[in-house]
Parts: C-alpha cells; sequence; structure tokens
C-alpha cells in the first residue's frame, strides 16, 4: 500500500478542527508578517527616520495597554467558549467589555504620568492626541479578542482573510496620509482600519457563528457559569499578564532609552522576531481549544501540535538566522547593522518557546491555574531581570541574549512535566491512543 502523499496528508490534517484552526493562525501569522514587512518598506520610504521610530514607539505603547487586560482573556476565551453554551455572547461581552474598560484607563494614567516616559512620547501631550490614543486603546483591545473568539468557535479560518484586507487597507492608507499628516500618518494609518476592521468581522461572529455554536450546544452538559470562569481567569491573569511584559512592555522600555531612529531599527528585528515566536503560540491556542472540547485526546494532540509545530517552525528558524543580515536589508542597512544579532537570537529562542507553548496549553486545557501563573511568572521575571542585567552590556541585543537564556531554562526546568502531559495527558495513565498515533 502506497504512503499518502503530502497534499493527501493535508487534507487529512485539515479534517482535524486541531489542525485548521493551528494552520489557519500559522497562515495568518505568514500574512501579517508578509503585509507587515511591506507596511514598514513602505514606511520606510515615505517617512523620515525619526517618524520611523516615532510610529513604532506610539503604536508599542498603544498594543501595551490595549493588551493589558485583552490578552489576559485569551486562556479563558479559549478554554470556556467550546463548552459556554447559552452563555456565549455573555462571555465574549464581557471580555470585550473589561478588556476596553482596564485597557483605556491604562492608557489614560500613561497619558498623566506622559513626562516619566521620555521625549518619544510628548506628541501625545494634546488633549486631540490623547483622546485618539485612548480610542485607540480600546478598539484594539477588542481587536486582539476576534481572533481568539473564532478560534474558540472553531472558525480560525476566518482569521487571515480579515488580515488579508486590514493589511492591505492599513498600507494603503499610510501612502495616502504621508503628505497629509506625516508625523501621526504611520499611527493613524494603523488605527483607522483597526477600527473599520471591527464591524464586519464582530457581526460575523455574533450574527452567524455564536447562534450557530449555541444552537449546536444544546442539549450538551450545563455550561460552566461565570463564577468558575472568573476563578480559572483569577488564577491564569497573573501569568499571562507577566508574559504579555515580555511581548508589549521591553520595546515601551527600550524606546525610554535610545533615539527614535535607533528605536525604529530595534523595533523592527523585534517584530519579525516576534512573529517567529507567535507561530509557537498558534497551534498552543488551537490546542487548547480542543483540549476544552475532548480532554481525553489531551495527550494524542500534545504530540499532533507538537510534531506540526516543530516541522513549521524549525525551516523558518533556519532561514531567520542565516538570512537575517539580507532581510534587514531591505529596510536599509543600519537595520541589518543593528538589528542582525537580535533578530537571530529571538528566532533560536523560538525553539524552547514551542515546547514551553504546548506544556502552557495543556495546562490550561486542564484548568492547572496554579501551575500556568507559576512557569508564564517564572519565565517573564527570568527575562525582565536577564535584559535589565544585560543592557549596560549589550545594548538592544539584551533583549535576544535575555530570552534565548530565560526560554532554554524555562523549557529545561519544564521538560518533565512535558514528557508526562505528552504520555499521559490528565490522567495519569498512558493516553488510550498511545498505541495509534494517528497521521504524522
Amino acid at each position: 500500500m502506497s504512503s499518502p502523499t503530502v497534499w493527501q496528508k493535508l487534507l487529512r490534517d485539515l479534517s482535524n478542527p486541531l489542525f485548521r484552526n493551528g494552520y489557519a493562525l500559522m497562515a495568518n501569522t505568514g500574512i501579517t508578517a508578509t503585509l507587515g514587512m511591506g507596511y514598514w518598506l513602505l514606511a520606510a520610504r515615505y517617512y523620515t527616520p525619526e517618524q520611523f521610530g516615532s510610529g513604532q514607539a506610539l503604536i508599542s505603547a498603544m498594543r501595551l495597554f490595549a493588551s493589558l487586560t485583552a490578552l489576559g482573556f485569551v486562556g479563558a476565551l479559549a478554554k470556556y467558549i467550546p463548552i459556554t453554551g447559552r452563555r456565549t455572547p455573555e462571555l465574549i461581552l464581557r471580555g470585550y467589555g473589561v478588556a476596553a474598560a482596564t485597557g483605556g484607563a491604562a492608557a489614560v494614567g500613561f497619558l498623566l504620568t506622559l513626562p516619566l516616559w521620555g521625549d518619544i512620547y510628548s506628541v501625545l501631550g494634546g488633549f486631540g492626541p490623547g483622546l485618539f490614543f485612548v480610542a485607540s486603546v480600546l478598539v484594539w483591545s477588542v481587536f486582539t479578542l476576534q481572533d481568539v473568539v473564532l478560534t474558540g468557535l472553531r472558525k480560525a479560518t476566518w482569521v487571515p482573510v480579515n488580515s488579508l484586507a486590514y493589511g492591505l487597507l492599513k498600507m494603503g492608507l499610510l501612502v495616502a496620509l504621508a503628505g497629509a499628516l506625516p508625523e501621526s500618518g504611520i499611527f493613524t494609518s494603523w488605527i483607522v482600519p483597526t477600527a473599520i476592521a471591527l464591524v464586519p468581522i464582530n457581526y460575523l461572529i455574533f450574527g452567524i457563528l455564536v447562534p450557530r455554536h449555541v444552537r449546536e450546544s444544546a442539549g450538551t452538559a450545563e455550561p460552566p457559569r461565570m463564577r468558575e470562569v472568573g476563578r480559572f481567569l483569577a488564577g491564569d491573569f497573573p501569568g499571562t499578564l507577566s508574559i504579555l511584559a515580555i511581548v508589549y512592555l521591553v520595546p515601551v522600555l527600550v524606546a525610554a532609552q535610545v533615539g527614535e531612529a535607533t528605536f525604529g531599527r530595534f523595533s523592527m528585528a523585534h517584530t519579525l522576531g516576534c512573529m517567529i515566536e507567535l507561530l509557537a503560540m498558534n497551534m498552543a491556542i488551537s490546542l487548547t481549544v480542543e483540549g476544552s472540547f475532548d480532554r481525553s485526546r489531551l495527550a494524542q494532540n500534545c504530540r499532533r501540535a507538537l510534531r506540526r509545530a516543530l516541522m513549521i517552525i524549525t525551516p523558518i528558524i533556519v532561514v531567520a538566522v542565516v538570512a537575517a543580515p539580507l532581510i534587514l536589508t531591505i529596510f536599509g542597512d543600519g537595520f541589518a547593522a543593528e538589528g542582525t544579532t537580535l533578530l537571530r537570537l529571538m528566532a533560536l529562542a523560538v525553539l524552547p518557546r514551542v515546547l514551553i507553548e504546548v506544556y502552557l496549553s495543556a495546562l490550561r486545557a486542564q484548568g492547572r491555574a496554579r501551575e500556568l501563573a507559576i512557569v508564564q511568572i517564572g519565565l517573564a521575571l527570568l527575562v525582565l531581570v536577564s535584559i535589565l542585567v544585560l543592557f549596560p552590556f549589550a545594548n538592544v541585543n539584551a533583549v535576544g541574549y535575555g530570552l534565548l537564556f530565560s526560554e532554554l531554562l524555562v523549557a529545561l526546568l519544564i521538560s518533565s512535566g512535558l514528557r508526562k502531559v505528552l504520555k499521559f495527558g490528565e490522567t495519569g495513565q498512558p493516553s488510550v491512543s498511545q498505541g495509534s498515533p494517528g497521521p504524522a
């Protein structure tokens, strides 16, 4: 009997919600990275280095405050949307509301303490710019949660469609505003398409997908109450918040320490490194969703997710390490000179991050919030302390060194627990499917 072709394997994978959602999110990352590079290439051409760095800094700050609570809900929404049934609309709307309210409050606090954050953020000093910044945080808070809502509803295939339309609109607006709003064109072109994208996607969610999900969930087990969701969130959120510090707080802190042009070159390498890291998280989110639907297959799904993630991500890491100077030279020689080492280090750090993300997703699917928080908080503290210690010696490359060291160490520390998850799932007994590992 002949072995299946690559096309047949892909079709078989796409019939499995674990891989279908995971591949859709990975495709979304690829689309986002490609259009993102195009966007920043246009920005480097149509805006000065100072305007480029200022735009990057404003976007970093906006994403930090919008994500303070929004990304804290990612784990809870991925875990509970599959099983919340008729309470699904309430769960999603509460997530939107709390994320927007707390993000907006954090943004207001940022504006009130603006002199403490460096000259690069002085453009937000007026009432009009400050109000626009707060509104952008509210919009991005909801935009951030849309993808995980679609994933929780097993409809992540809509995520790359949304990103493609959003990315193209954003690029067009960037060029259109270069002459009219040179000082704020980058930030404005980032936010206006985001606000526009909220309308069709949330119509899809609340008008079509959620009612269908509720109908299909009718007659199943009683959905969890909001109190149970709140208890899980209380345990999961501190750890998730600490992880957010790695992704969003670090760039803001770097921006406060270096000039606009230097930050622009750092931010480009950092953004590309984060895109590769996001690939590791994509399959993990899908794993949490499927683990909530069917815990009996957790070990099997963990093994499959780990194999697929490594198979896809490893070649990308190799390309990033080898071709980092060529990739960054596209934006200019200064980007390659100052960002090559950082991009290489961040790419290498993704390998241990794959192991960590699979383990965290298994813990989240099992509702083990305490262990989840310990791993996440420990990783964040290691990264932040490492960067602070190394920054005087390695400057912006300290971010890469800190990530690589910390994620290697945490991957080593969780290796025993990860082996148990891959072998036993959550029962402490060998997975029922262990004898038939399924498609590779």
